[in-house]
Parts: C-alpha cells; structure tokens; sequence
C-alpha cells in the first residue's frame, strides 16, 4: 500500500520542488501550494524588489506570480525543474507589469539574492569595476559609487541587465538561466561577459556616461 504523504511542515519541508508542484497539479493540495510559496517568498521577492526597484510592485508581483504557478499548473510537466520555472514567470510578470504602468525596470543593489541567502553582494561588483583602473567610479566613494553602478545597470540592454541580476546577484547556475530565457548555456555566458564589458566600459568613461536621463 502507498504511504500517505506527511502533510507536516516538516515532512513538506524534505519533499523536493517537483515534488510539490507535480501533486499540487494532480491533487490540489493547498499545503503543497503554500510549502512552495513560502519556501521562495524571501529569494524570489528579493529578485523582484531588486529587478523592479520598487518593493510595493514587487509584492504585486510575487503575488501574480503565484496566481499564474496555480493557473498553470496543469502545463507543468514530471521532472522540469521548478526553479527556473518560477523565475520564468515572475520575470515575465515584472515585465508586464512594468509596461503596464508605463516604466522601466529601476535596479535596486539594497538586496543580497540568491537561494540560500548569498554570500555575493552588491559591493563586490563595485570593487571589480573600481579596481580596473582609474575613472570617474574611481573617485567616487561609499553610497555615490553604489548610485553609479546602480545607474550603470539600469542602462545596460534588457537581456543583458536579466542575465547579470539572475547570475551575479541570485546566484543562479547558468543552466538555471538558460532555462529561465530559453537560450543556450553559451548566450548566457556571452550574455554574462557583455555585461560585465559594458559596465567597465562605462567606469572608464566620463560621469556623463550614466547621468539619469
């Protein structure tokens, strides 16, 4: 005879994404449904608050996010990581709702990302620019070069800006992003390194380079 599953925090709390998801999809069991929303409420609101600078959007957001999971549900197939599946959608619902009210994305670097917490921060990537030689970041200083890279970021193409804030900041592994926009592991990787080419190219040239517009 089957065992039943342990619907306890803690039985929930052993089960695999998929395997919420997939009995979630066959047998509606809210508890499955809420496991998963609270397992990825920090990482994935993390990702939005930072992705659309704007924390108020970014619970509406969430929120659509998980309303899509349950409507379509029945597409998930055995076996597809959940993960990416989940970024998939919320990156989807930021971008809507960001044409919706008429705006561009904002990024936020207040945020550590990634799934376990993330031991990258946002510093880190200004150290990097800043220590590729002399420039106008150079000169900058605490709060002022954050606002920089900041700026520096919100100009850089959408694809790219989604690769760096996926991989840089949520510690995602590339398979993870090339599942999330459906492209191979090597445009990632390109992706990545274009990103990062623009941003020094950016810290080696005048400040009028990333002034607002």
């Amino acid at each position: 005879m089957m065992k039943a599953p342990d619907a306890t925090a803690d039985g929930l709390a052993q089960e695999t994404d998929e395997v919420l998801l997939s009995r979630y999809r066959d047998e509606g069991r809210t508890e499955d449904f809420n496991a998963l929303v609270h397992r990825y409420e920090r990482e994935l609101f993390r990702y939005l608050a930072r992705y659309l600078g704007d924390p108020a959007l970014a619970d509406d957001v969430f929120q659509n996010t998980f309303l899509q999971v349950h409507l379509k549900r029945g597409l998930y197939e055995d076996g597809r990581p959940v993960r990416p599946w989940l970024y998939a959608i919320a990156t989807h619902q930021a971008i809507d709702a960001l044409r919706k009210a008429g705006r561009h994305a904002t990024v936020s670097l207040d945020q550590r990302g990634g799934s376990g917490g993330g031991d990258s921060e946002p510093s880190a990537l200004v150290d990097l620019l800043v220590a590729d030689g002399p420039g106008p970041l150079a000169e900058l200083q605490g709060e002022e070069r954050r606002d920089w890279v900041r700026r520096a970021i919100e100009r850089l193409p959408e694809t790219l800006r989604q690769t760096l804030i996926l991989a840089y900041f949520q510690d995602l592994k590339y398979r993870e992003i090339a599942d999330i926009q459906k492209i191979p592991v090597g445009t990632v990787k390109s992706r990545l390194h274009a990103a990062l080419a623009k941003l020094l190219e950016m810290a080696r040239a005048p400040d009028s380079a990333v002034e607002s517009e």
